[in-house]
């Protein structure tokens, strides 16, 4: 049984730690726990994720606040207060390109030490990174990417924590909830194990440790 209250779940995301979050542009983006996280108190986390969301949108919120005090990601450019913190000296980025992030997260989650890349291994990007030659060709050694929790957004779970995932939100939260060593799912519906249908299962249990029932969306998208 790995349902769990939002306050339990939180007892596991602490002032400092490295938090991983699924999703892309706040679809996908766990709204319930990141507001659970506002709400604690919690500071100086350690952010890794596709991109900074917006700035009142998923995890967007986190770094509006002041809440991330370092952040590895593929983009920020649709939440200008982390681009004003970065230059700042507020918020210390790195950023990865998409392809090479979710490769190190798959790598993390695969208990691998790392990915080859040759993505801007003649640039600015090869700067004190270690390379390899293999069969001729040069990669530069991108480490893989792990997190003391993962937190992700899905349609459904079982009690055990098999995940089903709707639509777009299904973009990288399956590799983020393998990388945790911590993994905590934020869900629209729970049901009973045996309930879900195998073969839509996306993300097994076995890498999910908490549950919880998801309060919904409570932002408004841009579109809107």
């Amino acid at each position: 049984m790995k349902v769990v209250t939002l306050e339990k779940a939180l007892e596991y995301i602490q002032d400092g730690c490295t938090l991983m979050y699924g999703g892309f542009g706040g679809v996908g983006n766990p709204p319930t726990i990141i507001n659970g996280i506002l709400a604690k108190g919690v500071k100086n986390l350690h952010l890794i994720g596709n991109d900074a969301g917006f700035p009142n949108i998923g995890i967007g919120k986190l770094v509006s606040q002041g809440r991330a005090s370092t952040l590895i990601a593929s983009h920020i450019g649709s939440n200008p207060v982390a681009g004003n913190q970065m230059t700042g000296g507020k918020l210390k980025v790195e950023f990865s390109p998409q392809g090479t992030l979710v490769e190190r997260i798959r790598a993390g989650g695969m208990g691998l030490g790392g990915v080859l890349i040759d993505v801007g291994i003649d640039s600015i990007i090869a700067k004190n990174k270690d390379t390899v030659e293999v069969s001729g060709r040069s990669f530069l050694i991108e480490p893989a990417l792990m997190a003391d929790v993962s937190i992700v957004y899905a349609k459904k779970a079982d009690k055990y924590g098999n995940l089903i995932y709707d639509k777009s939100a299904r973009n990288t939260n399956p590799l983020v909830a393998m990388a945790g060593q911590v993994t905590i799912a934020e869900v629209e519906e729970i049901v009973e194990i045996g309930q879900l249908d195998p073969e839509e299962i996306i993300t097994p249990g076995v890498f999910v440790n908490f549950v919880i029932k998801s309060q919904g969306v409570d932002w408004k998208w841009v579109w809107e």
